[in-house]
């Protein structure tokens, strides 16, 4: 091959690159909105298909009557609890709106073993004490550091208003996913297939859904749990904004915080406003729903599964520190096959000495 022959080509080879990679940006950026939503969606559908599996016999395995079926029941079990939620926030907020206004809004005063938590004891006790003693007096006091925390929960609620059209978009992709698993599932193996070879397609394909499943149930699983049963003990209690506590609670149960960070403040101020027993008893149920991740988590994380729950729940917890809530799948997923991946080549090196 002479230069201008070999010239030629490598300008050719470079222009079908450019456009390749043009047109892969291109694709890109138009499917960028629908990602997130994508990828919540196969979670969800994968999650869930053992689920689906049932009610499509107890429907007669008619696949599409039972998708229609998972999908409704789904937004009604996301959309209920969002608007009980929804209604306590907005009660609470307009309840202490119209008591402050009326100047009627009293807070109770802190007990005395307050002063008794570590770190913030003294602080928050006489700031406490302050706002008992005189609510406006206080908030003109902090009137800059009210303002920023009233702009925090206002973006916060716009997030979370947003994140729950993600999740609604999310379930509905998830069940035309179900209703056309077997196609689904077959594109994944191929996609394994080709980044391994033929013999590992189907054995990743597998790890990948296990993985998901193992996530969904022995993390958002659990953290959902203590974050029911959490509210349901505010509930009984009367706590207000009771729906804002579940929310934080099930927040740091993702997160692996223990509940009773949130829970002891709780607590503190039922002793507050409560009698001893009933106070008592509370703080005791709080404890447990705390704790009740210890025998929970491995009931579910790594059910079924060869590689090791301490694998997937470092990649869960590592992957949501870098990219959130989605992280907890990605990141365990991408964990489990990297040790896979590494425990087949030590495998293979055994095996060529």
């Amino acid at each position: 091959m002479n230069s201008s022959e070999f010239t030629k080509n490598t300008i050719e080879a470079a222009v079908r690159l450019g456009l390749l990679l043009l047109l892969a940006t291109w694709c890109f950026k138009i499917v960028s909105p629908f990602i997130v939503p994508v990828m919540w969606g196969v979670i969800i559908a994968v999650a869930i298909y053992p689920l689906f599996v049932k009610l499509k016999s107890l429907l007669g395995d008619r696949n599409k009557l039972a998708a229609t079926v998972y999908t409704l029941l789904t937004l009604a079990l996301l959309i209920t609890p969002t608007v009980m939620i929804s209604n306590s926030i907005i009660d609470t907020s307009i309840i202490i709106t119209e008591r402050y206004e009326a100047g009627t809004l009293e807070i109770p005063p802190p007990d005395s073993s307050v002063k008794e938590w570590p770190l913030v004891g003294e602080n928050l006790h006489a700031l406490w004490l302050q706002a008992s003693e005189n609510l406006s007096e206080t908030l003109n006091k902090y009137n800059a550091e009210t303002k920023k925390a009233g702009k925090t929960i206002v973006s916060s609620v716009a997030s979370a208003a947003g994140t729950i059209l993600q999740f609604v978009l999310s379930i509905i992709i998830s069940g035309i996913l179900v209703a056309n698993a077997g196609a689904a599932y077959d594109v994944t193996i191929k996609f394994f297939v080709r980044l391994t070879n033929a013999a590992d397609g189907k054995t990743y394909a597998d790890l990948t859904r296990a993985t998901i499943r193992s996530v969904a149930q022995g993390v958002l699983g659990v953290a959902l749990i203590q974050a029911l049963l959490s509210a349901f003990g505010m509930m009984v209690m009367a706590v207000p904004g009771w729906g804002i506590w579940s929310l934080v609670v099930l927040v740091m149960a993702i997160a692996q915080l223990p509940p009773i960070l949130v829970l002891g403040f709780v607590s503190a101020y039922v002793f507050s406003v409560a009698e001893t027993t009933p106070a008592v008893i509370f703080l005791i149920y709080c404890i447990i729903v705390s704790g009740s991740d210890a025998f929970l988590k491995p009931l579910f994380l790594g059910r079924g599964m060869s590689t090791p729950t301490l694998i997937i729940l470092l990649g869960a917890i590592g992957g949501m520190m870098m990219s959130g809530i989605i992280g907890l799948f990605v990141g365990a997923i991408v964990l489990a096959l990297g040790y896979e991946l590494f425990m087949a080549w030590l495998d293979k090196s055994e095996v060529a000495r």
